[in-house]
């Protein structure tokens, strides 16, 4: 059976203030009727009923996470006592399913991406399970083909062709987040593919994986997989995974087992919403090219975000290319063309001893 892993720790710092420690990017609304983990959830179901659907994350989220997808049983919300990074996240992810199902294939999704159409997604995984079936040493990650020559994402070269199927590759090398003019190489290049962080293997290849990668951490994660149902979990998790190094999947992992891994281009888009400039991909601008989400009412306001919660109206005049976001106990002004800077902000307020608005 297929069994989809959703990683939802992450904290979403840049869509500070509607975005907080206790409710982050991934449980709001940003961009549909539905917070992001639950588009996420609805979107592999086809794939994965509810009793083979997994989320990872972390004892602040658990209860909300449960109570926005109230379907998923309690024991498959995987709660990781500290951030670890992505590879002792999926580590511990695979060591239950593997309890469950010893033949378990594991699709990783993130759960804060938007991502269509849905029956290309679901095309895309069903190729990378075929594949999988075929070759079950095989770890496959998907591909998104580059748009624009976009500095913020890593990208994944493709080498020879994986077998006789289209669109499916070996992967020659991993390139980290490159500057303008490489990203614009790499697009016009053609054979360079977005790493979107979807991964689809047997969770058994990933756990051997990580007995020849990462040894250390894969002796922790077996002290974990002992202790699975019963009564000394909760405490051998405590104590084993916070002295687990914290490492991306793909710097522990992924970099280091080329031989077994193929990468298959996407049939969709694909969005990790990554700062409010975003939101204008999925509101109509205004008139005066406003993105406007919530009440607004605006004289020579003109190019701006605008966005405001519980029917709270933002009146403006003479505004320019500004970012302004209303909650009921936090407003932000900012320039729209330096969203950076709101890492830097929230940082200020820790600083200042502002945690409750954080």
């Amino acid at each position: 059976m297929l069994h989809t892993v959703v990683m939802a720790g992450g904290s979403g710092t840049r869509f500070w203030p509607q975005s907080r420690n206790a409710k982050p990017k991934q449980l709001l609304k940003l961009a549909g009727e539905h917070t992001m983990i639950q588009a996420t959830a609805a979107r592999c179901r086809p794939l994965s009923d509810n009793q083979h659907l997994w989320v990872a994350t972390n004892e602040t989220l658990a209860e909300e996470i449960h109570r926005q997808l109230p379907d998923i049983p309690v024991d498959q919300i995987l709660i990781e006592p500290v951030p670890r990074n992505t590879a002792p996240c999926i580590g511990l992810a695979a060591i239950h399913l593997l309890k469950k199902d010893p033949e378990a294939i594991m699709l990783v999704a993130s759960s804060d991406h938007i991502i269509h159409p849905e029956s290309g997604f679901l095309s895309t995984i069903k190729q990378a399970t075929t594949l999988i079936k075929a070759k079950p040493e095989t770890l496959v990650l998907i591909g998104v083909p580059p748009t624009y020559p976009a500095t913020g994402y890593g990208y994944i070269q493709c080498g020879p062709p994986f077998g006789s199927a289209q669109h499916q590759w070996e992967v020659s090398q991993f390139k980290e987040k490159p500057d303008a003019e490489t990203a614009q190489r790499y697009c016009d290049h053609r054979n360079y593919l977005w790493n979107c962080g979807i991964f689809i293997w047997k969770a058994r290849a990933i756990l051997d994986a990580f007995s020849r990668c990462e040894p250390e951490m894969y002796k922790q994660l077996l002290q974990i997989s002992d202790a699975i149902g019963t009564p000394q979990y909760e405490s051998v998790l405590k104590q084993v995974f916070p002295a687990m190094k914290s490492e991306s999947i793909d710097y522990a992992i992924l970099e280091h087992s080329k031989d077994d891994l193929a990468v298959i281009q996407a049939e969709f888009e694909w969005d990790d919403v990554g700062n409010w400039n975003s939101l204008q991909k999925y509101y109509p601008a205004d008139a005066n090219g406003n993105t406007v989400v919530g009440l607004h009412c605006g004289l020579e306001t003109s190019n701006n975000i605008i966005v405001s919660t519980d029917d709270h109206l933002v009146a403006t005049f003479g505004i320019e290319n500004c970012l302004i976001v209303h909650t009921p106990d936090a407003t932000l002004m900012a320039r729209k063309d330096d969203e950076s800077a709101i890492k830097k902000l929230v940082s200020l307020l820790e600083e200042r001893g502002y945690e409750r608005f954080l």
